[in-house]
């Protein structure tokens, strides 16, 4: 019996890199299933796990770790399963683009709420900042002012001109880092930035693995120096809510958490009810107009039943 690391899932098989250094193709026994969670894949990227190789060379995870938190991402359609992105992760940068394309604050805040609720600190990395205009650099800093002062850390980077990427190499120094973003926020050449030597190496196994199959949705892990982990994860178009009553929603966005404190109400859902603190903060501007839209559109989304909870 073995003991390895997670470090990439191709849908159908895992490879493991064992603790004597060894990469191994793993299946899942058949019967191996994940109490209370019903997800798309019961192991993760990121998950450690023991795995047990047959006479004939095959090898089995029989069992995995204890996850010290994980990062889930809930199928947008009304589908109840959710899929884990990955486990075990010390932070995550969500990579979002003021244009080409843009992201909206909409899905940067139920990102950041998601990594609340599953104990992930978060930075954000905004990149492509050579091809921004005035405007869209006034919007940056912008940007940048308010998520740094709510408590995220913030990097401007031009993945294609490798500015700012020395701070990004640095913030990975010793630590398990998850990569996130919409598709066609240049995630794949801030990654080239980063690890130059991957380029060719990401390629050929995609190109191995992808052979006569449609594109699959798989995360991997890459060594970086000086210690610790980059992991990769497809795009994400939507990030559907997760499995929490009304009067939490507000617990994971921290400057909201901050002021409830002042509401009359303990269960308040800063909508409607007297005494609100929350809403007298957004008022005076304490609270960004922008951040208390995010939480009340998560908030409808609920009621629209279009996030249905996952259990």
């Amino acid at each position: 019996m073995d003991k390895g690391l997670v470090v990439k899932n191709t849908g159908s098989w895992y490879i493991v890199k064992t603790d004597d250094g060894r990469l191994v193709e793993c299946k899942i026994k058949g019967n191996f299933r994940l109490k209370g969670i019903r997800s798309t894949n019961p192991v993760a990227v990121g998950d450690r796990v023991s795995i047990q190789t047959h006479a004939e060379g095959t090898a089995f995870i029989t069992e995995i770790d204890d996850r010290k938190n994980y990062i889930i991402r809930r199928a947008s359609n009304l589908s109840k399963q959710s899929h884990i992105i990955a486990a075990n992760l010390d932070q995550c940068l969500l990579v979002v683009t003021v244009n080409y394309p843009e992201t909206s604050t909409v899905f940067i805040d139920r990102f950041l709420a998601s990594a609340e609720a599953y104990s992930v600190p978060v930075s954000l990395v905004f990149n492509k900042t050579d091809l921004y205009t005035d405007d869209e650099r006034r919007y940056l800093d912008g940007l940048v002012g308010l998520y740094t002062h709510i408590g995220y850390p913030c990097y401007a980077v031009s993945a294609l001109q490798e500015t700012g990427i020395a701070a990004i190499k640095e913030a990975l120094r010793g630590k398990v880092t998850l990569f996130s973003g919409n598709s066609g926020v240049g995630k794949s050449t801030l990654i080239n930035a980063i690890l130059p030597d991957q380029h060719l190496k990401t390629g050929e196994i995609s190109a191995a693995h992808n052979k006569g199959m449609h594109t699959t949705t798989f995360s991997e892990m890459f060594e970086v120096e000086g210690g610790g982990y980059l992991i990769d994860t497809p795009g994400i178009k939507g990030f559907g809510t997760f499995d929490m009553k009304d009067e939490e929603v507000g617990h994971y966005f921290k400057e909201i958490f901050a002021y409830s404190a002042g509401c009359k109400y303990g269960n308040c859902t800063h909508r409607h009810e007297p005494g609100c603190a929350v809403r007298e903060a957004v008022e005076h501007h304490y609270i960004s107009e922008s951040r208390y839209t995010s939480y009340l559109n998560i908030l409808e989304d609920r009621e629209e039943g279009k996030y249905r909870a996952p259990f």
